[in-house]
């Protein structure tokens, strides 16, 4: 089974009972607004959430889970990792604090704990130790009208296609995360537009890790590269000094 979560933003009412049960489920404590948050909601302390989108309508705004993730292949560290059942983890004992992650995500997702004293990365883990354990998500259980649910992947893309083709007057004929950034294992479908999810940006199909691949191969041999720029300059500068002191002691400066 490849875990996933289906989102149908036609059912869902704005009760925010999902993010109430997110932030109990893994014991969240009270978010504090801050002039650096986004603005959608998410934070650190806050893993989904309800926004406003086209219509007035109710759009839930979570870690997407890619099957291919950008966030993991840009960790140099493997502190964001894809699992086999199809959640997107972290694991905080690895993470050295690059943001790497945070700039690969073309969803915009994890959030930096930019107060703590030993910040983290943090974002939905698809309530991973609960469907390992055979229990549907937090935010899946508690949703009142079944705008959110639970299940494998195959299954649900076909009941989304089912959906939109037995209301075509009120579906757009798309689910969202079938085939963005190589497919997601959260998808949706919708009566209106979700680009603005991304900021009307488009996620292209093909898999994202090719693209940061590349910047990450590159990061040993930059990192190599600053060091031996600093030295030398350390050297330089460790130079002129030394004979500038040779100098003022009335002594003839090496060469």
């Amino acid at each position: 089974m490849r875990a996933a979560i289906l989102t149908d933003v036609t059912k869902c009412i704005g009760c925010e009972q999902c993010v109430m049960a997110c932030k109990k489920t893994n014991h969240q404590t009270a978010d504090v607004p801050r002039r650096w948050d986004a603005g959608d909601g998410l934070t650190s302390r806050n893993w989904t959430s309800i926004v406003s989108g086209p219509a007035q309508a109710h759009v839930r705004k979570q870690c997407r889970h890619c099957l291919e993730p950008a966030c993991a292949s840009a960790c140099p560290v493997g502190a964001m990792h894809k699992t086999a059942i199809g959640a997107v983890v972290y694991d905080a004992a690895k993470c050295m604090g690059c943001r790497y992650c945070m700039m690969a995500c073309p969803y915009g997702i994890p959030r930096y704990e930019w107060d703590a004293a030993v910040p983290y990365v943090r974002k939905c883990i698809l309530c991973y130790e609960r469907i390992s354990n055979g229990q549907p998500p937090a935010c899946t259980e508690i949703c009142p009208t079944k705008a959110t649910i639970f299940g494998d992947r195959d299954a649900l893309l076909v009941e989304a296609h089912r959906r939109i083709a037995k209301k075509p007057d009120l579906y757009l004929n798309k689910v969202w995360g079938e085939t963005e950034a190589h497919g997601s294992s959260v998808l949706y479908i919708s009566n209106v537009d979700l680009s603005f999810l991304t900021d009307g940006h488009a996620i292209p199909s093909d898999p994202l890790p090719e693209k940061t691949a590349a910047a990450m191969g590159a990061v040993p041999y930059t990192f190599c590269g600053v060091l031996a720029v600093m030295g030398s300059v350390n050297w330089i500068i460790g130079r002129r000094i030394k004979l500038q002191k040779e100098n003022s002691d009335g002594q003839s400066p090496e060469i």
